[in-house]
């Protein structure tokens, strides 16, 4: 049985990473559907035809018009890392102008399983709004992989000395598929 990952992805450093990560999500029997921030879709423009021969299907970044077809298939469960300050933001207080945050929005009142790790320097994480998003999300029910045991800010200009977690958000979304109610087929314990 496929499994399909809506893998939504902000303009951060790690998002150069993608198609490895891509693959690596693939290997776990994920079937891979990547949307893009507008500035994350500027990063990768040269890529982005690559990255849609390797998922199978359309990268995107703006919301598709009212009478087109959706082009991906329905998600198992949705990874939205690296995660700015400004799509935790917006996402937690309900801001969907963006696609990303406007997919991931929807998500929790779907009963999507969902996940997030977040990837900020240590200024934008002690901003007060920061602080809020993340309990929002939390509280309603997203994974958020943040602080010890996920993604841990580094201070700004320096970037992080330790490589961003992938391995621990495909854990996560792996872990979601495996235990939430949505996705366990009939008869699962």
């Amino acid at each position: 049985m496929t499994r399909t990952l809506y893998l939504l992805c902000s303009a951060a450093p790690p998002v150069f990473d993608i198609a490895r990560v891509i693959e690596d999500a693939q290997a776990r029997g994920w079937d891979v559907c990547l949307g893009l921030t507008p500035t994350a879709a500027h990063w990768l423009a040269e890529g982005t035809d690559g990255l849609a021969a390797l998922t199978g299907h359309p990268v995107r970044s703006r919301y598709k018009q009212p009478a087109d077809p959706d082009v991906w298939p329905v998600a198992d469960a949705i990874l939205v890392a690296p995660a700015t300050f400004n799509t935790v933001n917006a996402w937690a207080l309900g801001l969907t102008d963006r696609f990303v945050a406007g997919v991931a929005a929807e998500a929790i009142g779907k009963g999507t399983p969902l996940a997030v790790m977040p990837c900020v320097n240590s200024a934008f994480a002690r901003h007060p709004q920061f602080e809020q998003s993340i309990a929002v999300l939390r509280g309603a029910g997203v994974r958020v992989l943040y602080g010890e045991g996920g993604f841990t800010p580094h201070p700004p200009g320096l970037g992080g000395t330790e490589p961003y977690p992938w391995t621990l958000a495909l854990d996560a979304v792996d872990d979601l598929a495996r235990t939430h109610p949505r996705t366990q087929s009939p008869g699962a314990p």
